[in-house]
Parts: C-alpha cells; structure tokens; sequence
C-alpha cells in the first residue's frame, strides 16, 4: 500500500492523483468528476439529486462561510439525501460567519455521507475538464492518512460510468406526498398558502424543493410521485398540470420506462412543464434524441436566450445530456437556447399546452430570471380550463 500524509485524494481514470486533506465523511466513493461555477448556493447543489452519481468540484475557491442550515437543503424526499457522492474544494472549509448558520460546512457533509478533500489544485482539474471532459473519478477521506493511491485509481477504472444508467429510480420518492409550502422570505420564513387555484401532478425523477415552492406561488398544490407512476394513475388525479422534474442519469434510460407514460400524458391533452431531466424526456417521447456532453452545464452563470420574449436571462444549470435539436419531428419548436455553446434548452409543442426547459427555473442565481416560467405554465393551466367551459 503506498502511505501518504494526506487525508484526502482524489484519482481519475487516466491515473493521476491529487492529495488534499480530507474533510466530511470517511471512506472512498467513485463517480462523475464534474465542474460547478456558481460562488454561493453550495448548500443547495450538494443536496440536488440531479448530481446523483457524481463528484462535484466547486470552482470558486473558497466554500463554507456561510454554513449549513436545514432550510437551505434542496432533496424532497429521505431516497434523494445521499445523492452527490463527493466534493472537491480549493482551500479547506472556513468557519461560518453568517446569520442564518447553524452547521459548519465540515460537520453537515459528515452527516450526509459526502466525503469532501480540499487543497486541490482546482484550477488544474477544471482544465482538464474542458480539454478532455468529465472523468470517471475517485474520492477518498482517511484521517489516519493511508491513502491507497492504487486503489483509488483502480476505483475511478472501475465506475461504470453514467451513460446507459436509470439513475432516477434511485432518487425518486417511493411515497407520494403533497407540498403545500410556497417560496422563502427574510421577514416570514416559507410562505404557507392557505387556498390553491391549481393541483398539479409532479413526476419525481429527483424534484428539488425549490421547484414546489414555486408551483405553490403561482397557486399550485403539488402532489409528488413516483417515477415510475403509470399516466392512467396520474390522470385519475384529475391534475390541471403535469411536471416532469429533474433528476440525474441517463434520460434514454429512465424513459425506457416513463417514456410511453410521458407520451399518454402528452396526447390527453393535459398541459405539461418539463425541468432539466423531465425536458428531455419529454423530448425522447416526443420521438427526438439526447447525447452525453463532454463537459455539461453546471453553474449560475449561464445566459441563456428566450425566443418568445427575445429576452436573454441568467440560469442556473446542472446537465450532462441534452437534446438533440436536429432530432426534434416537426411540429417541435426550439423555445430557449445556451449563448455559450447553443446547445438547446427549451421546447414547445405546435398546438399542445406544453412547455420544457433544460435549466432550472426555480434557481434564484442572483435575479430570479426564471420564476416566470412557472407562471407561464399557469397560464396554460388557466386556458385550458377556461377552454373546458
């Protein structure tokens, strides 16, 4: 066994090792390398399922003073809370020094289950990340500092990887559930509605938090379930609308099953949202294709353009596929599309009450550039019941 001072590491595939000091859980976990530019929020992305199955490597350098707080946590459901694997920092956690903190950064991925290393040339993992994209990735934390190097790299080998893998089924609540809670305020906390204009049915592929407060705004209850729902059961609900949430892995692979209920959805006519995961099964159910990204989408920096307003907003974003434009049948329409790479990032349907977007409407990086995309589809939930007489 080859011995090191270090607490922590992390090794890719191609054999390289970076050695850090260990912080969070103990033990070694495998998974996507992946790269997240966003300078606040850390809270919220460790607790998206959408990184189920990955590593995630924070490119701003220094995390944790702001702490940890319940309120803060995105996972829905007790399946989802141990869905990042990892996280790689540049300097090591700091102490907090905010008000509403109540955990050290430190102590809160201990409890999770997510092991974290800092002192990681950052800078160097990014590049490589960009140049060659997302490796198959090893984390380890050993206090004792026996860091197996070997086995770590053999580890990361071994990963099978996220392209062809249902990662969804892992992360989705296996008890529907209702929310009621609407969005936070400094002065009252989580907005608690007392009446609903709208009940809509939300697919949980790994639905975050976030995304049923802002159903609730717009006067949405939400009643979460699970992935593999069939859409006979969902429509005895009677929903004004349908969500098809986040979630991580494979879209190819988790519409194997959802897929042919997403298309029964489609064609009863009942107006449906998709977000990141759920845009992009929809589109597979809508007969076009998705691909794996060398680098992905994830950060709260990211401009996307809005062909309805011609408006340019700023998401946040966490995607390793995305859709295939050149794939889509006619009658598709390209709604949003990235100004960084313009890949695509929205869709509508020709004479259906359906909306997608590839970025997360919910995320507040900054402006809340997105939020009216949930009153958007409220609108199509108020015309077609005012189409219904």
């Amino acid at each position: 066994m080859a011995m090191s001072s270090a607490t922590g590491a992390i090794a890719l595939e191609d054999g390289t090792v970076f050695l850090g000091r260990g912080s969070g859980a103990v033990g070694v976990a495998a998974g996507e390398l992946c790269f997240n530019t966003a300078m606040t929020g850390y809270q919220e992305i460790l607790t998206d399922p959408s990184y189920s199955g990955q590593i995630v490597m924070f490119t701003f350098p220094h995390i944790g003073n702001v702490g940890a707080n319940p309120a803060d946590q995105e996972t829905s459901s007790p399946e989802a809370d141990q869905a990042v694997r990892g996280a790689v920092f540049r300097a090591h956690p700091t102490s907090p020094a905010n008000w509403r903190a109540v955990d050290h950064l430190g102590a809160w991925l201990r409890r999770r289950g997510i092991i974290g290393v800092s002192g990681i040339d950052t800078r160097a993992l990014t590049r490589r990340i960009r140049e060659l994209g997302m490796p198959k990735a090893a984390i380890a934390h050993d206090p004792s500092g026996s860091i197996d190097k070997a086995a770590l790299i053999e580890a990361a080998r071994a990963w099978p990887g996220l392209e062809g893998v249902d990662l969804a089924i892992g992360v989705s609540t296996r008890t529907p559930f209702e929310n009621r809670s609407g969005l936070w305020s400094i002065a009252a906390g989580y907005d608690q509605p007392s009446s609903f204009r709208f009940h809509v049915v939300v697919i949980d592929f790994g639905v975050k938090k976030n995304i049923l407060r802002n159903l609730a705004a717009v006067g949405a209850r939400a009643t979460v379930v699970p992935a593999t729902t069939s859409a006979q059961d969902i429509l005895a609900l009677s929903p004004d609308g349908v969500v098809l949430s986040n979630g991580p892995g494979d879209p190819a692979a988790t519409a194997a099953y959802a897929g042919p209920e997403i298309r029964k959805l489609i064609d009863s006519g009942t107006p449906i949202l998709g977000i990141c995961l759920g845009h992009q099964m929809l589109a597979l159910a809508l007969g076009g294709q998705t691909r794996k990204m060398p680098q992905g989408h994830h950060g709260a920096n990211h401009p996307v353009k809005d062909f309805t307003t011609g408006k340019v907003e700023i998401v946040s974003m966490n995607h390793g596929f995305t859709v295939d434009v050149a794939s889509l049948p006619e009658g598709i329409e390209e709604s949003h599309r990235s100004l960084f790479d313009g890949t695509n990032c929205g869709l509508t349907v020709s004479g259906r009450p359906i909306i997608s977007v590839q970025h997360h409407p919910e995320a507040s990086p900054g402006p809340q550039d997105s939020f009216y995309l949930f009153e958007r589809f409220a609108g199509m939930m108020d015309g077609r019941r005012n189409a219904a007489g």
